[in-house]
């Protein structure tokens, strides 16, 4: 059962807090109390702090316990799953001002990071040293360290390199639970490459969406800077359903690239409308790949890639041979959400399939939007099956808000149906939880909830998230 706030919280808090700054304006509040999910419940906080240090926020944990005080943590606020909502009473823990970056280790090929760090400035800070850090949300800009940690994040890169889960060596948390009091300091992992040494927790910590603690310190694991600039291959589609066939075709092949991204026409066109770019926007589909292997090999590659799209019906397929056309490309991938979120509120799915399917799911997402009447615009980490149907949908249209959240469920459903998952990256949060009951077993709900009772006693972090309220 969550935590309640007793009467008279705020100015208890305040009190155990002397020195701390509490922020309670309205408006600031209002601002830190959701991130990026349409339509996802939002609570009224009874205040938020910003610590700038784990010593802070243990003492505000453990004060925030005392007084049966929720505790949300957020980052940036980027987040599409309503991961980072305020539930009604709870303490805002805004995280963005302890953004250091404490060390970067070249001997070992690790950096040590607060959980502020914005992930393009993490990029931008080891690669002067002749190192990279491979996960790449295309929220990178703007998306913090902790919150690709919270819900293990994946990107463009992560077909070949992994995702964030692939790069955490260890981390610190605030805790409570069987660690002791609540505002306990734990470190999970280690700083070396191998190590078994008892069960996994840190694991269990990456894509906890801040159900179990709060993370103030992590450890990744770095890779040296690729040797070449990656090669792009471009292939466009006369429809959706063959730029799926592509996909399909390019895993049997056992073809390796780094990215394999999907756009369809309707995000080009919002794109090219937006920003200028000069890409084409007549093509009903466009794959976009990028080869990193050096050398003949990965010249090799890049004439496969490019076969294997004609081969599944591309129109059109090549090589590209000009830089700044290739970097214009894979902008206009990056910059394909926020170009439909300009035209009005975007409900994002998620959801992630077996690459065989690519091409079923697909269809079924345009079944799924012709039989509501809703306009989708897919996007797609496409070579490792993860799919990220955007439902548009007037503002102020109840109709056309039923008929997009309608829609968002049966893309679920035609996702588990393929023998996927309800969420490939943005995490549960609020907006998957029935998805996620419909896709697990209730042997391993079951399993969920007791490790977040236990680790949690008093539902004092992140309440109502992820496994939520088996009864809701």
């Amino acid at each position: 059962m969550a935590a309640t706030p007793a009467p008279g919280a705020a100015t208890a808090l305040a009190a155990r807090l002397d020195g701390l700054r509490l922020e309670t304006d309205v408006d600031v509040l209002a601002a830190l109390s959701h991130d990026d999910a349409e339509w996802a419940e939002v609570g009224v906080p009874l205040a938020a702090f910003r610590p700038h240090s784990t010593a802070e926020v243990s003492r505000v944990v453990a004060a925030c316990a005392e007084l049966g005080i929720p505790v949300v943590t957020r980052g940036a606020g980027t987040g599409l799953s309503g991961g980072a909502n305020a539930t009604d009473g709870c303490l805002v823990l805004d995280l963005s001002r302890m953004n250091r970056i404490l060390e970067i280790d070249t001997d070992n090929l690790t950096a040590t990071v607060q959980p502020g760090v914005v992930n393009d400035d993490l990029k931008a800070a080891v690669a002067r040293e002749g190192l990279w850090y491979p996960p790449d949300p295309a929220s990178a800009p703007w998306s913090t360290i902790g919150g690709n940690v919270a819900t293990n994040a994946g990107g463009l890169c992560c077909l070949k390199y992994g995702v964030t889960r692939d790069y955490v060596l260890g981390l610190e948390a605030v805790v409570g639970g069987p660690a002791g009091e609540y505002g306990t300091t734990v470190r999970l992992g280690r700083r070396t490459t191998k190590g078994v040494s008892g069960y996994d927790l840190l694991g269990l910590f990456v894509g906890s969406e801040g159900t179990f603690g709060v993370i103030t310190e992590i450890t990744l694991k770095l890779r040296p800077a690729r040797r070449s600039a990656p090669i792009t291959v471009v292939g466009e589609f006369d429809d959706l359903i063959a730029a799926g066939r592509a996909v399909a075709a390019v895993t049997r092949l056992g073809l390796e690239p780094a990215a394999l991204e999907l756009l369809d026409r309707a995000c080009l066109q919002a794109v090219e409308d937006w920003k200028h770019l000069g890409i084409g926007k007549s093509a009903a589909a466009m794959l976009l790949a990028q080869i990193d292997t050096p050398g003949v090999v990965g010249d090799e590659q890049a004439a496969a890639m490019a076969e294997a799209f004609r081969g599944a019906g591309a129109v059109w397929a090549e090589r590209s041979t000009d830089d700044t056309e290739a970097e214009a490309l894979f902008s206009a991938r990056r910059l394909a959400y926020p170009a439909l979120e300009r035209l009005g509120p975007v409900l994002t799915e998620d959801v992630c399939v077996p690459r065989s399917q690519v091409p079923v799911v697909l269809a079924a997402i345009e079944e799924i939007a012709a039989r509501h009447q809703v306009r989708i615009a897919t996007i797609a980490h496409a070579g490792d099956g993860n799919l990220h149907p955007l439902i548009l949908s007037p503002a102020d249209d109840a109709a056309a808000r039923e008929a997009a959240q309608a829609a968002f469920e049966e893309m679920l459903t035609a996702a588990i149906a393929a023998g996927g998952t309800v969420t490939g990256e943005h995490g549960v949060g609020l907006l998957k939880r029935r998805g996620m009951r419909a896709e697990l077993p209730a042997p391993v709900q079951a399993m969920q909830l007791a490790v977040k009772r236990t680790l949690d006693p008093l539902d004092l972090f992140n309440p109502g998230k992820v496994v939520g309220d088996p009864g809701e």
